[in-house]
């Protein structure tokens, strides 16, 4: 352990590798709220938060098991469909409080191109939001669709069904074949897309009439 007079110790959060104070400072300098994009074992949660005096102030908010409860998905919580079907949420809830524009928080999460966090980001952009990023990091349309995880299914389940059984046990409990995904996940979107297109039309139409 380093020791000396001028040594300080790291703040909790820091030390717990929680939270990397001097990224935080520089998105918060930004003034422009945060989308932050978390990952559970099982879960994508995706925030659109302000920083505030008194400490932070989320002001939309999406969770993954909301796609299961209000949306009948079958899919994964955590894979990159639902990662961008939570983002898409959070992004419509975000445009219906006001918020135009934000930077992405990522927290201590390795920013790899294509990956989940930047899925979550995509949906965000998808719904409205206005993020400053760059668009190869992006995942590709076939991967937003989890196009990648029915061609895996689909070998799988020739090559090894036991396997194939286990890995996708969670899908089998649900009555769904990994298979569907891709009309799945559409079939999904258009039912997140029916749910807020209407309401953020009506929005911008009283902002154009309010002069």
């Amino acid at each position: 352990m380093a020791r000396g007079p001028t040594y300080k110790v790291p703040w909790r959060r820091r030390r717990e590798g929680k939270t990397n104070y001097y990224k935080r400072l520089k998105l918060i300098k930004s003034g422009k709220p945060r989308l932050v994009v978390r990952k559970t074992l099982n879960y994508i949660i995706v925030q659109v938060v302000e920083a505030m005096v008194e400490g932070d102030r989320v002001v939309a908010a999406a969770h993954s098991r909301e796609l299961f409860k209000f949306y009948g998905w079958k899919g994964g919580g955590k894979n990159t469909c639902a990662a961008y079907l939570t983002g898409l949420l959070a992004g419509y809830r975000a445009i219906l409080k006001g918020v135009r524009e934000a930077v992405l928080d990522i927290g201590l999460a390795t920013p790899s191109r294509g990956s989940r966090v930047f899925a979550a980001l995509k949906g965000a952009v998808d719904a409205g939001l206005k993020i400053p990023h760059s668009p190869e990091v992006l995942p590709s349309d076939e991967r937003i669709r989890c196009e990648h995880i029915a061609t895996w299914a689909g070998e799988l389940a020739e090559s090894n069904p036991e396997f194939y059984k286990r890995q996708f046990s969670r899908y089998n409990a649900r009555g769904f074949d990994p298979r569907g995904l891709p009309s799945h996940f559409e079939e999904v979107l258009a039912r997140i897309k029916a749910d807020y297109i209407d309401k953020i039309g009506r929005l911008v139409a009283e902002v154009v009439e309010g002069g």
